[in-house]
């Protein structure tokens, strides 16, 4: 028998172009490349800004990123991110240029997350998110690129963040039988801004308060009632502030006191009204307005008025306290919240050379301080003007920036509000 084995054909040789070729290296090149991250070059320096000092347990901010190439380090301290506001405790970036577009940048933080957790640059910028989470406590974010990184420390999260807690009860007086008053906590940051998003606990020392726990709404508020037949002593607490209001049940003198407004600013007369039941006579009267002032009502039956003006910002309780026919003493409070007079300067007319310039003192919109004088200062002319009405006039013998202050004192002689302004004369 033959057996035939069959033979495969050879292979033949294909040409290929030589523009196919480039074209194929190319190919490959960029597919290698894509395999490898752009990464920030040596002596690159990375900081990072957040849009806010603080975030809500439950909120989240915009991180920002600015990775130059050839940077300087500079000292510790707070910075601006572009477009916008916040801190950052990394340094600032001082001479060089922006990384090239597309470089990564990685973030990690020690709370909450990271949105994304990569990024790529543009014009040397990476934006991201920081998201909460629900979680409370000071977060630490990190951004690094190749051999460069950048620490934004202290970034207070929820409770962290709360620094002081205010807390009022409407109405802080109740009847002789008890009742019902809303308690109101606003949480604040170190800038006297309230937190949202804040779970405030409150606990009170007679009676029922409810809920037990609260979160803070946008303006950093958190409500509860409070029910109680006795005097009641309420905490609000977040993180570690606390802050306390007492509730007064009423004597059967009835003595209570209101005032209005109950927020106000520096400056402006607070009216107190002094009430007691038809039948009684209290003696030996006398109001302290919780700023180390205080003045003789003497006998109180029925209603009584008084008025004071507060110098300072700050939350006062204000108490009245008297003496029954028994020889007891009774008292009652309320609280007074009054924010800083916002003071500020007008000018009109030209701004040359022996040209006088009217200069206006002027209020936030719906205040109306009771003052007593303006004493005006022209500090490079080393010159000072009193006033009683709003207004003055001054002209400069020399051209420059020049700057002015006024300095406003309430009816009790105190300064209650002070503004400054500069004007270029030519």
């Amino acid at each position: 028998m033959v057996t035939h084995i069959a033979r495969r054909p050879r292979p033949r040789a294909v040409a290929i172009p030589v523009a196919a070729l480039s074209f194929m290296t190319v190919l490959s090149a960029v597919a290698g490349c894509d395999k490898v991250p752009l990464v920030a070059p040596t002596g690159s320096v990375i900081t990072l800004f957040a849009s806010a000092p603080n975030v809500a347990a439950n909120g989240q901010i915009e991180i920002v990123a600015t990775v130059i190439e050839h940077g300087t380090t500079a000292a510790t301290g707070t910075g601006t991110p572009p477009g916008g506001t916040g801190t950052t405790s990394t340094s600032t970036a001082g001479s060089g240029t922006p990384v090239q577009n597309g470089t990564l940048v990685s973030f990690t933080s020690t709370l909450g997350t990271i949105e994304p957790r990569e990024a790529r640059t543009n014009n040397g910028e990476v934006r991201v998110r920081f998201i909460a989470g629900g979680q409370s406590g000071s977060a630490t974010i990190t951004a690094y690129s190749g051999g460069a990184s950048g620490t934004l420390k202290d970034l207070l999260v929820g409770t962290a963040a709360a620094k002081r807690i205010t807390v009022t009860a409407t109405p802080q007086n109740l009847g002789s039988s008890g009742g019902t008053a809303d308690i109101a906590a606003q949480v604040q940051d170190d800038a006297g801004t309230g937190l949202a998003g804040v779970p405030v606990t409150f606990t009170t020392s007679a009676g029922t308060v409810t809920p037990a726990t609260a979160t803070t709404d946008s303006a950093g508020v958190a409500h509860a009632t409070l029910t109680s037949t006795t005097k009641a002593e309420v905490t609000a607490t977040a993180g570690a502030q606390s802050g306390k209001v007492t509730v007064d049940v009423a004597a059967r003198s009835g003595l209570a006191v209101s005032a209005s407004p109950t927020s106000t600013s520096a400056g402006v007369p607070v009216a107190f009204t002094i009430t007691t039941n038809d039948a009684a006579i209290l003696t030996n009267g006398r109001i302290n307005y919780g700023d180390g002032q205080s003045q003789s009502l003497g006998t109180l039956n029925k209603t009584r008025s008084d008025q004071h003006v507060y110098s300072a910002a700050g939350t006062y309780t204000v108490t009245v306290t008297a003496t029954d026919a028994s020889g007891n003493t009774d008292g009652a409070g309320t609280t007074v919240i009054v924010s800083a007079l916002g003071v500020s300067i007008t000018t009109t007319g030209s701004q040359i050379q022996n040209s006088p310039i009217t200069f206006t003192a002027t209020f936030d919109a719906g205040a109306n301080p009771s003052v007593s004088r303006y004493v005006w200062t022209f500090v490079e002319d080393a010159a000072t003007q009193e006033t009683t009405g709003r207004s003055t006039v001054h002209s400069f013998a020399t051209k420059g920036n020049k700057t002015i202050r006024v300095d406003v004192y309430g009816i009790n002689g105190q300064i209650i509000g002070t503004a400054t302004t500069q004007v270029s004369i030519n």
